[in-house]
């Protein structure tokens, strides 16, 4: 890590989160800069419950689910490896840009937040507005989505022995359990979920490259017939569409770890090191296992996520690939630790959506009762909205059927994911010309955080969100399978940005809101300087040898 990754400001840790309201919006504090809690006595506080070794690991692990562990079974299905391979890519990258776009906006404001914040003070509250709805019914979709997913799982061993909505029920309580406890046991327990998912990608490999080489009772040479025999760009462009989307599920918009920073005891060195970690983490595992899965399962196999079988079952390629060369015990044990692993991500959905709806209740951009958080720090209005919302969503699979409403799920969530990406970046370049047009010095310090290479990094998430965007309308015209364009097809791939588009517009038409300038907008709202405790860890950090920051990385304890 770079020494100019980081900016020393000398002064105190000053609480600059006065409630201000600016011409235009509503715009109102998130947090305070204080060490240690986020101030705010008007509708309660969060606390900084996250150390910086919960926020590295959890970084590792975070938005590691079913996107990754089934659906990219369903992006070979659909796609074939070739243009699976190519989304999943172009969606690792863009994970780089958006880290480096958000993390420059949430070192200076570590605001709860996050996006949706610097969407309301430098942008507009109309966007905000839209975003954030968007941006909750998104991660809310993500419970729903995960728990079609554990019934899948869990009927691996169950063989459909027990009722789907048994499975869904005992999977929400097992997700909801946690929230009835402080913060510290939520960060606790992504933290631990992060280690076992860790383990469980580097056995994926492993055992993934043995059975490759041949390993097992019934193994072979896997020659790789998806690319020679099956096709590698199969359905073509729409193919490659719908690995994009399905990319963008298993991939996350990673905007988890950005709130995380608003209610971490160190945001600056915290989001430093997950900004340089997570890139190579989503790089590294992901291609590594999209490649993997590539080769140990045939693209036409009826027991993937949307394979040709009548059946409809579903399961991990990896799993099958295991049992078709008759090893036995690790699909089980890689088995368990995805369950693990859906439980670990609908939990982050759920922490997610309920800190998104008390923001907007917050900024008063919805009503302001949701605002409330009680004095273990959770927004109970918020979680209980939210938690309602994800049962509802998540019943309605049992009677529009599973695979239909997990399809509409998949979707909501994608297409939300991207166009707010597109937010994010746009927002960027409305933060910085506010700093130009105050004359702000807040990047002239020895350790300024600056994104790499700007405007390389917005300027990328808006072209990428863009391709995204265009194979989301294409995926919506021309569905798989040669069916003709539907209204129910467009809709259920547009979903997500019509959200953002007409409820952006329906506020600002309500609430006649005015654009932000950048020579008024808002620099000084929860910003938040460094603490002489945190000026005192960087200084130790960079006496270190550029081995022992390296350890720094990958240590996880």
């Amino acid at each position: 890590m770079s020494k100019d990754e980081y900016s020393q400001d000398i002064r105190p840790s000053d609480d600059l989160a006065a409630v201000e309201k600016n011409d235009g919006g509503a715009l109102e504090s998130t947090v305070s800069c204080a060490q240690g809690e986020v101030h705010d006595a008007r509708n309660g506080e969060f606390k900084r419950t996250f150390t910086q070794r919960q926020i590295h690991i959890i970084a590792l692990g975070s938005n590691v689910g079913s996107g990754i562990f089934i659906g990219i079974g369903k992006a070979l299905a659909d796609g074939g490896p070739g243009n699976m391979i190519l989304a999943y890519l172009m969606v690792c990258v863009l994970v780089w840009a958006v880290l480096q776009t958000l993390s420059e906006m949430t070192i200076i404001f570590p605001t709860s937040g996050n996006f949706i914040d610097y969407a309301d003070r430098w942008v507009d509250p109309a966007l905000a507005f839209g975003a954030g709805f968007a941006e909750w019914l998104g991660w809310t979709a993500i419970v729903a989505a995960e728990a079609i997913f554990f019934s899948v799982l869990v009927d691996l061993w169950a063989d459909g022995a027990v009722p789907l909505a048994a499975l869904l029920t005992m999977f929400l309580v097992a997700t909801f359990i946690i929230f009835l406890l402080p913060n510290s046991y939520f960060a606790w327990f992504e933290y631990v979920t992060s280690v076992i998912k860790i383990f469980l990608f580097l056995l994926i490999i492993v055992s993934g490259i043995a059975v490759l080489c041949g390993a097992g009772p019934k193994g072979y040479i896997h020659s790789g017939v998806n690319y020679t025999e099956l096709g590698a760009f199969k359905n073509g462009f729409g193919g490659f569409a719908r690995c994009a989307l399905l990319a963008c599920w298993a991939v996350g918009d990673q905007v988890f770890i950005g709130i995380l920073a608003g209610e971490t005891k160190s945001p600056r060195m915290s989001m430093g090191h997950a900004t340089k970690l997570v890139p190579y983490r989503v790089i590294g595992m992901y291609m590594t296992s999209v490649i993997l899965a590539t080769f140990l399962v045939r693209s036409d196999n009826s027991r993937l996520l949307g394979g040709s079988g009548a059946s409809g079952a579903a399961a991990s390629p990896f799993v099958i690939g295991l049992r078709d060369v008759g090893i036995a015990g690790i699909p089980d044990i890689l088995n368990a630790g995805m369950i693990l692993g859906v439980l670990a991500i609908s939990a982050e959905a759920v922490y997610l959506s309920s800190r998104i709806l008390r923001t907007m209740a917050h900024q008063k951009l919805i009503p302001e009762f949701m605002a409330k958080v009680d004095s273990k720090g959770r927004p109970r209005w918020a979680l209980a909205i939210t938690v309602a919302t994800s049962i509802l969503l998540t019943y309605l699979a049992l009677s529009g059927g599973g695979n239909e409403a997990l399809n509409w799920f998949l979707n909501i969530t994608s297409s939300s994911f991207f166009c707010n990406w597109l937010i994010i970046g746009f927002t960027s370049f409305r933060f910085r010309a506010s700093i130009k047009a105050q004359q702000d010095p807040v990047f002239s310090a020895p350790f300024a955080w600056k994104s790499s290479k700007y405007p390389l990094a917005p300027a990328f998430l808006l072209a990428g969100s863009t391709v995204l965007l265009i194979s989301c309308i294409y995926a919506g015209v021309k569905p798989l399978g040669g069916g003709g364009f539907t209204a129910e097809n467009f809709f259920s791939y547009m979903l997500g940005f019509l959200i953002i588009f007409g409820f952006t517009l329906i506020y600002k038409i309500g609430m006649r809101t005015k654009w932000r300038s950048p020579s008024t907008a808002d620099l000084t709202t929860g910003r938040r300087n460094l603490s002489e405790e945190e000026i005192l860890e960087l200084e130790s950090y960079y006496k270190l040898s550029s081995w022992q920051r390296f350890k720094t990385y990958v240590q996880l304890w």
